[in-house]
């Protein structure tokens, strides 16, 4: 093979990798979207006491007496979960922010001027 068609074969390959590239991206997005759609409050709900009575069935307060580094680990992953929903409420509310900013400086831009202007 000649070192042209290499060459070629090389460049398609990188095409292939940036084509399946773009693609995982847009599953991951879509992905995203649906996993936040997914969880209304009631499903929360649902789950909150689904995973409450396996939790109870367990016997985890025997557990828990029996290990005080059992509880810092549950309240450290609680705290985790908190803080992760935290954030993306802070960046919901600053992207809806940016695009009401944006939105205001277009409307200031196509008002016609006033008759005192």
């Amino acid at each position: 093979m000649s070192f042209d068609k290499l060459i070629n074969k090389v460049h398609q390959a990188e095409d292939a990798v940036e084509a399946h590239e773009r693609a995982l991206g847009a599953d991951l997005r879509q992905f995203k979207r649906s996993w936040r759609a997914m969880w209304t409050p009631g499903r929360i709900v649902i789950a909150g006491i689904v995973s409450g009575f396996a939790v109870g069935r367990s016997q985890p307060l025997h557990i828990a007496a029996n290990s005080g580094s059992m509880l810092r680990v549950i309240s450290t992953v609680s705290t985790l979960f908190a803080g992760t929903g935290a954030r993306q409420a802070a960046d919901e509310a600053e992207d809806a922010a940016d695009m009401a900013a944006h939105a205001a400086a277009a409307a200031d831009d196509t008002a016609p001027p006033t008759a005192g202007q």
